[in-house]
């Protein structure tokens, strides 16, 4: 069984927080922590505000869909490949994330605006189709709950710069 996932955040407690600021809800926390305005790149896709539509899926959801794919294979179920999607089937715009991430720490600035970085795809989101069908999994926690267990996770961290 393999699973492919592109966007996962959140964080199921908070010594395992996302803190690899490669990631968009951890590179907003910390320009948000340092007094800076987060970055969007590029407003001019094909989508409706213009940026990068994405499918974030929530940690807790991801090792659930890997004990799923483990009961399926302990369950001496047909034993040919399998790849699944694992994700929500739903995209999130980066605008709309960044806004959830700003709106989750009380603060009031606005993002800032750049142009397009090359190669980034308007829209990337999994059809999870397939995982529901075949091992009974689906994702059970929404864009909410993933900036929610972020911002929580970074207030939780001793060594990151709080926001009040």
């Amino acid at each position: 069984v393999k699973l492919r996932y592109f966007n996962v955040a959140g964080a199921g407690w908070p010594e395992l927080a996302d803190t690899a600021v490669m990631n968009l809800i951890p590179i907003v926390l910390e320009r948000l922590a340092a007094g800076k305005a987060p970055v969007i790149f590029g407003d001019d896709y094909d989508t409706p505000d213009g940026t990068c539509i994405r499918d974030y899926v929530h940690v807790k959801d991801l090792a659930g869909a890997h004990i799923a794919a483990l009961d399926y294979l302990a369950g001496g179920q047909d034993m040919a490949e399998h790849i699944f999607n694992v994700g929500t089937g739903q995209g999130a715009s980066v605008r709309e994330v960044v806004s959830k991430v700003i709106a989750s720490t009380g603060l009031d600035l606005e993002p800032e605006e750049l142009a397009r970085r090359a190669g980034d795809p308007p829209q990337l989101i999994g059809n999870a189709t397939r995982i529901g069908e075949v091992l009974g999994w689906k994702a059970e926690h929404d864009l909410d709950d993933i900036v929610a267990s972020s911002y929580t996770s970074w207030q939780a961290d001793p060594n990151r710069p709080h926001f009040g």
